[in-house]
């Protein structure tokens, strides 16, 4: 009899191991959105309504053999998963891929209300003048770069109370470049401060406002976006899976990738605690990692395939011509090479997994 293989979770990671599966196991894919988003181009889709339309894909190509289910899991056994509709979908394996969530734009959790909200959030940023970014990570300066690519002029304030962009992650001749291009635009960088109080109106919206720093500085900007934050849910585990679970939320996994003490229960992507960058990327190699697992043990054999934190290692796009990257084996790439990297941003690459 075919196994039943319950992937919870239809983000990046999910719909690769669900994909990856089709073919050997009877798949369900538990998924709440009603479509796929493609998080990675949200940000260029926040200010050119071109993209706006390239970052959601249905997801009723994606599996042949098994199914895809519009719900939300919300207890998880290592032989079952009960979904808020009170169904309970029997499981041979389990494979937690429920992501994390943060601020929208870059985080999009509701691609029926994120057209609306996209619209009105780049109207909003075409009326305001000085716009406020907090924080100085990746998402921070895409942001940052997307604006001052978009509205040349505009004014740019980017807060963070780290000393370095990218809280001094990756190499300095990495950072400097990314300083220089944002500088250039300009970008105003405000790093080693926090603000004394939050901005009062609601992030991208459009009212002035006045904040002020903890070394005294005032900033009036009339639009401030959260740029920080993101967060991993792992409520809905019982409790011997529960176990597995860290003070963040993330889930403890054996380099096999399953749950310690689960052999059938498996986690990938951000909801894992395995000691790396949390990117689309790495989600994709858990996949692999996974499915190859999975695979052998429907088969008679073992858990043979295993996944090692990955080196850091970023693409950083600063608008459509600028950005950098790095990667351990070939070093620093500068802005032309970056825009090229990010032309299409791998959109392709989902149209295809997902049929589209």
């Amino acid at each position: 009899m075919t196994e039943n293989v319950v992937v919870v979770g239809g983000g990046y990671g999910g719909i690769a191991v669900a994909k990856a599966l089709d073919d050997i196991a009877d798949v369900t894919l538990v998924e709440p959105r009603a479509m796929f988003v493609h998080n990675v181009a949200a940000l260029r889709a926040t200010v050119d309504p071109a993209w706006q339309d390239k970052i959601f894909f249905p997801y009723g190509g994606l599996l042949t053999g098994g199914r895809v289910i519009q719900s939300r899991a919300v207890h998880v056994t290592g032989d079952g998963v009960r979904l808020s509709s009170g169904e309970v979908l029997p499981a041979d394996y389990v494979v937690l891929a429920t992501g994390s969530s943060g601020p929208f734009p870059a985080k999009i959790d509701d691609p029926v209300r994120a057209v609306a909200r996209l619209e009105q959030l780049r109207d909003n940023l075409v009326r305001a003048s000085h716009v406020l970014l907090l924080g100085a990570g990746a998402v921070g300066l895409e942001m940052a770069g997307e604006i001052a690519a978009a509205w040349p002029g505009k004014a740019v304030t980017v807060v963070d109370p780290g000393r370095e962009p990218l809280g001094g992650r990756f190499p300095d001749e990495f950072r400097s470049l990314v300083r220089r291009q944002l500088e250039a635009f300009p970008v105003r960088m405000r790093l080693g401060t926090s603000l004394r109080t939050q901005p009062e109106p609601a992030p991208g919206s459009l009212r002035p406002f006045t904040v002020t720093t903890d070394d005294g500085d005032i900033i009036a900007a009339d639009l401030w976006l959260p740029c920080f934050g993101g967060r991993v849910n792992t409520d809905y585990l019982d409790a011997t899976l529960a176990a597995a679970r860290q003070p963040d939320g993330r889930l403890a996994v054996t380099p096999h990738l399953n749950i310690p003490g689960h052999d059938r229960v498996f986690a990938i992507g951000d909801v894992t605690a395995v000691p790396e960058l949390k990117m689309a990327r790495n989600a994709g190699m858990h996949a692999g990692v996974v499915a190859a697992n999975i695979r052998s043990l429907i088969g008679g054999g073992v858990a043979v395939a295993e996944h090692h934190p990955a080196p850091d290692a970023i693409v950083l796009p600063l608008g459509p011509d600028g950005g950098a990257t790095y990667e351990p084996s070939v070093g620093v790439l500068g802005a032309a090479e970056t825009a090229e990297f990010k032309r299409t941003f791998y959109v392709e690459r989902y149209a295809e997994m997902l049929s589209v």
